[in-house]
């Protein structure tokens, strides 16, 4: 089976498990892959939606992995028991829902050694909530995709080092690496927030002064994100 990037970039951060729990599983790719490739025994591939339940047990079964992948109709974590799964895989969601499905199955995720997450959106509000409640990023991967960038990260139990604005929001662990993809975005929107402030800086109207400030804010990020990059 051939996964795109993201997916690719995901079950790679998948270590060697007896179960693996895949939330919002969709067609039910990566769950048959980790199988199919000795990454896990065992998987439950879980969605709140019949439709994409239903597409994945077309693939399963196509796949003959009837018996070791478990497919469950459940809203996050609903349909997992506490220590069933070794990781859990969250991804193709919202930061916002992603946050509010381990809040709602902390009994769950308190017995999971591994969460492999890839939110969609409100990135810097899952790194905070981590840090805030009990969780310690390992590894984070920062992946282009059919030109869209998406970021994917290992969580584990433990105690989260202190952590800025622009940690939280472009990542303390790919900073810290240097990751070449993240410094070639971050140049990137440089060079987008210059040319858009000198584009803005012609009008003296008010409603525009305002968004010359806000821009200036983000270049600031960005540009405190590089010197972060230069150590």
């Amino acid at each position: 089976m051939i996964l795109s990037k993201r997916l690719a970039t995901i079950v790679s951060f998948v270590p060697p498990a007896e179960c693996v729990a895949d939330v919002g599983t969709d067609h039910g790719y990566v769950p048959i892959y980790l199988i199919e490739n000795g990454i896990a025994s065992r998987a439950v591939a879980m969605d709140v939606r019949s439709g994409p339940l239903k597409r994945a047990a077309g693939h399963v079964r196509r796949q003959g992995l009837q018996e070791r992948i478990d497919l469950r109709l459940s809203d996050g974590l609903d349909g997992l028991k506490p220590g069933e799964a070794d990781t859990v895989i969250i991804s193709g969601l919202g930061g916002p829902l992603m946050i509010e499905i381990l809040k709602r199955g902390r009994r769950v995720a308190e017995t999971i050694r591994h969460f492999v997450l890839s939110p969609q959106s409100g990135i810097p509000g899952v790194r905070v909530f981590l840090r805030e409640n009990g969780y310690r990023i390992d590894k984070e991967a920062f992946v282009k995709d059919e030109g869209k960038y998406y970021t994917v990260m290992l969580a584990v139990h433990g105690k989260s080092e202190a952590a800025d604005d622009v940690e939280d929001r472009f990542g303390g662990w790919l900073l810290r690496q240097g990751d070449p993809l993240l410094r070639e975005y971050l140049n990137r929107e440089a060079a987008r927030l210059h040319k858009l402030l000198n584009e803005l800086a012609d009008s003296p109207k008010e409603k525009t002064l305002r968004r010359c400030e806000q821009v200036k804010q983000e270049l600031a990020q960005v540009e405190r994100a590089l010197e972060k990059m230069e150590g």
